[in-house]
């Protein structure tokens, strides 16, 4: 099934002056966390505690993972492995993508369970940011702030996790700069006396972040939920709903925060993003009302850590 694009003022500089979305499956709930490993799509339906796999020689899905403690983000590091945020079980683990075999690698900080990870970026010597917004108000013992945390690990084989934002209200996208000198947030708060914004913060040479600029302001509408980069530093961000603002849509934006391109998104809701197919110029569209979507011949390529190339 394909359903035609629209035409976008002013005249779009990618994705396609007219282009075609195809819908590709479509779930009972909430998609999350698409990952491109060089000849599929990953992806999961985090309240049914699913991962699915959508094959792009031959279009076929199925199911790749089971009991996934409601996963939402996912990303490989340089060496293949696929980092989880269990937002389910308040932790991130490790997947052997092959094997499938599954370590915890961190569920707590100062004796205090996690929040409900959400989303991460990894760098390409192995730190790992991720966000940490409080989906369980009433749960005991869980974080009483809402920050991004940075795990990395010491000569001994273990893992460190300290937070780097303090001023955070409800973290939720992250994402790298080219360079890895910069890390994109999406604060996205749901209380309406704070507004959601793309924020930038300076990456310090220990890991930690400095203060951040406001690069967006979406106002009370319904901010960005997740982001995925080009290879020429072009921030790609899904954002926005039926209900208020200009609707679901996919934005391009660029390092300062200047918006390049809007393009309407079919379906409500659209949580994230990530480009793959042979050349990485296919975008991957995952939705709130558990559609999934692929943009192919976009005019963009993605920038992934991993695979460096498919096929």
């Amino acid at each position: 099934q394909a359903e035609d694009g629209i035409r976008d003022q002013p005249r779009s500089r990618g994705l396609g002056d007219v282009y075609k979305r195809q819908l590709l499956a479509e779930h009972d709930s909430l998609l999350e966390g698409p990952v491109w490993t060089g000849e599929s799509l990953i992806y999961n339906e985090c309240y049914d505690n699913k991962t699915y796999e959508y094959n792009f020689i031959d279009h076929t899905i199925k199911l790749f993972r089971d009991n996934t403690y409601e996963a939402n983000g996912m990303q490989f590091d340089r060496s293949g492995d696929l980092w989880v945020c269990e937002g389910g079980n308040h932790s991130i683990a490790k997947i052997n993508y092959k094997t499938k075999s599954r370590k915890i690698i961190v569920e707590s900080y100062n004796s205090k369970n996690l929040n409900w990870p959400n989303d991460l970026a990894i760098t390409s010597d192995n730190k790992i940011y991720f966000s940490d917004p409080n989906y369980t108000q009433n749960k005991k013992n869980n974080q009483p702030g809402e920050n991004v945390y940075l795990i990395t690990s010491n000569f001994g084989g273990l893992w460190n996790i300290d937070p780097v934002t303090f001023d955070t209200k409800k973290p939720n996208g992250v994402l790298l700069s080219l360079d890895q000198k910069t890390l994109f947030v999406a604060e996205s708060p749901y209380d309406e006396k704070y507004n959601r914004e793309l924020r930038s913060y300076e990456i310090l040479s220990n890991g930690l972040l400095g203060k951040y600029k406001i690069l967006h302001d979406f106002g009370i509408g319904r901010g960005i939920d997740g982001m995925t980069l080009t290879s020429n530093n072009l921030i790609v961000a899904t954002a926005g709903f039926y209900s208020s603002g200009p609707g679901p849509l996919i934005y391009i934006f660029d390092t300062k925060g200047r918006v390049l391109e809007t393009h309407e998104v079919p379906s409500d809701m659209p949580t994230n993003c990530t480009f793959g197919g042979k050349n990485l110029d296919t975008l991957f569209v995952t939705c709130g009302t558990g559609k999934l979507y692929k943009v192919e011949n976009t005019a963009l390529t993605g920038h992934l850590i991993y695979p460096k190339k498919s096929y």
